[in-house]
């Protein structure tokens, strides 16, 4: 309540009658519930837990975060105790409920194999919540986890929420990042879900894709259904490409033997570090 309004007293005499009645209120089950996680310690703040206005500025860092370190401290500490996942937003359009539930684990901890048990057990009871609570979806990730969430519709046959990835938006947002005119591109990183589909539609579109190992090209060969694989190709030259589609695996010497004016598309979920400065790197995947 504004401090103003005790000090002239302008406090309406019913706003705490209000607020009791709306804490006793019933908590709103969600029809879809999107599961994320932490990426640094400092990701707090970009949650409205923190600071709301940092929300549009993923994997940023600013000076003041140094003064927070205590807090920062606190909430490591606080994530190693809590061991479920928590309400960070919750959002209404007409009549769909919307909330956005987070996994106190962060983005180094799932490269951890000792940590991917205790990973996918809390991914187990958020999935189980939001089946109690009737929620009809719920998205999340996660190949190398649980195949995006095959393991858990497995272990819970008589499952009814849906469980979606979200790699289909993922891989038109793709397709729609790639300037018009784009005659071939270079393939990096990681395979992914998004990666093979991302192949199949440009190939079927008469746009050639270059990898650069031959291991890589024998896997994306045999997502193939049509002849539209002549548009694969090996090559060990990194500057016949303008257009680059990278994952988690581009080191910082792939990079660096990128010709001036190359355009970076990632396809995983966190960007590449930016070290050119005469290239230009697009965002992330996302809506």
């Amino acid at each position: 309540m504004p401090i103003y309004d005790y000090i002239y007293g302008t406090v309406d005499k019913n706003s705490n009658t209000l607020y009791e009645n709306s804490v006793k209120r019933k908590e709103e089950s969600p029809n879809v519930v999107h599961l994320t996680h932490l990426t640094t310690p400092e990701s707090i703040y970009h949650l409205r837990l923190g600071f709301a206005y940092l929300a549009s500025k993923p994997y940023s860092s600013v000076w003041y975060f140094w003064l927070l370190w205590p807090v920062t401290l606190w909430s490591m500490v606080l994530t190693k105790i809590y061991r479920r996942t928590f309400v960070v937003e919750r959002n209404r359009f007409d009549q769909i409920r919307l909330q956005t539930w987070a996994i106190p684990k962060y983005r180094v901890q799932y490269c951890l194999k000792r940590q991917k048990e205790s990973i996918n057990n809390m991914i187990e009871e958020a999935v189980l919540e939001a089946e109690e609570k009737g929620a009809s979806a719920l998205s999340l990730g996660g190949e190398e986890l649980n195949r995006y969430g095959e393991v858990y519709v497995k272990n819970h046959p008589q499952l009814k929420v849906k469980l979606v990835d979200g790699s289909s938006l993922a891989v038109a947002v793709l397709l729609n990042s790639i300037p018009k005119g784009t005659t071939q591109v270079l393939l990096r990183g990681n395979l992914t879900k998004v990666a093979f589909a991302v192949t199949v539609a440009l190939c079927q579109k008469g746009i050639q894709v270059i990898v650069l190992r031959e291991d890589e090209y024998e896997k994306l060969d045999k997502s193939f259904g049509t002849k539209s694989e002549d548009n694969l190709v090996i090559s060990k030259s990194y500057s016949s490409c303008k257009v680059w589609l990278v994952g988690d695996d581009l080191t910082e010497e792939e990079q660096r033997k990128a010709t001036e004016g190359t355009l970076f598309i990632p396809f995983s979920q966190f960007p590449p570090k930016k070290l050119r400065k005469d290239c230009f790197y697009h965002t992330t995947p996302a809506m």
